[in-house]
């Protein structure tokens, strides 16, 4: 008896030697996740007809190299995001490591209307026109808001990030519309673009972090490649809410901005360059100059 009450003594050590199955190895970093905001052009079943966001397609670029979740709501701009409590529940959901990608400026436009509701006048989703710190007062749900620039929205929501200790934040280009809508191609890219680029600069770039992807160059480009009959099909609804095999394209879009551009997210793509520019188009000149 006494013989096995000490062999059982002997072995606790070894026991609690073993490693924890649960915890993380030192010498393994763990599998990042990459949190996506936007609307309803990037969100899980896009606008809620039948149509897809690009963010759903993303899990297949990264494999088991990244976690995908797509935060990405119909109908929502940067104010919207912003006043729901969207992008803080990110920030608080987020670890150290993490990416975040934001793309909006499908909704953001216009003029913010006193008097608006959640289904009336602006629904409260146009920013205050601008690019700096200019605010605008109104009256939404019947409540004060003072509304903020769109740049203003997406350095605020980064800058927490940041703090946060993601690995990096990535500004993307919103989509175009359909390209083809007139009958021939046609894209000018809107003053989100130039809002994004902005935002980007004022961050502080790639020296902070913070990346730009011309995520609705690369798309056009890809539009354009596919043609008028088979971009007119996949936009089933209007000119803004692609199907899904669009949507898979422009998510394919997305993913060579990352493989032309200098953000360290592209080492986690599984997809090789050539590969995705067989199908999407080269990668783009601009590239050379911009910040990202």
């Amino acid at each position: 008896m006494m013989n096995s009450i000490i062999l059982s003594l002997a072995v606790i050590p070894s026991i609690l030697a073993l490693p924890n199955p649960h915890k993380t190895s030192p010498a393994h970093a763990p599998i990042p996740t990459i949190w996506v905001a936007g609307d309803s052009t990037t969100a899980p079943d896009g606008g809620h007809n039948g149509t897809e966001g690009w963010g759903q397609y993303l899990k297949y670029s990264f494999g088991s190299n990244a976690f995908i979740n797509n935060s990405a709501y119909a109908g929502r701009s940067a104010r919207s995001f912003t006043r729901e409590g969207r992008f803080e529940r990110i920030a608080e959901a987020l670890h150290p490591g993490d990416w975040v990608v934001i793309e909006f400026g499908i909704n953001d436009g216009g003029t913010p209307l006193n008097g608006s509701t959640s289904t009336t006048g602006d629904k409260g989703r146009a920013d205050c026109p601008g690019a700096g710190d200019e605010t605008c007062t109104v009256v939404y749900d019947n409540a004060t808001e003072v509304v903020k620039t769109f740049p203003a929205y997406v350095e605020a929501a980064s800058k927490t990030f940041l703090k946060k200790g993601a690995a990096g934040i990535v500004i993307s280009e919103q989509l175009p519309n359909n390209v083809w809508e007139g009958g021939v191609y046609a894209r000018t890219p809107s003053i989100f673009s130039y809002y994004d680029l902005l935002s980007v600069e004022q961050l502080g770039g790639p020296a902070a972090n913070v990346y730009f992807v011309q995520h609705g160059s690369y798309a056009a480009q890809a539009q354009k490649l596919l043609g008028k009959d088979v971009v007119d099909a996949n936009y089933p609804f209007d000119h803004t809410h692609t199907a899904p095999l669009l949507a898979d394209v422009h998510s394919q879009a997305f993913v060579l901005g990352l493989k032309c551009g200098t953000s360290p997210l592209a080492d986690l793509v599984i997809n090789a360059t050539a590969r995705i520019e067989a199908n999407i188009g080269p990668c783009l000149p601009a590239n050379d100059t911009l910040p990202i």
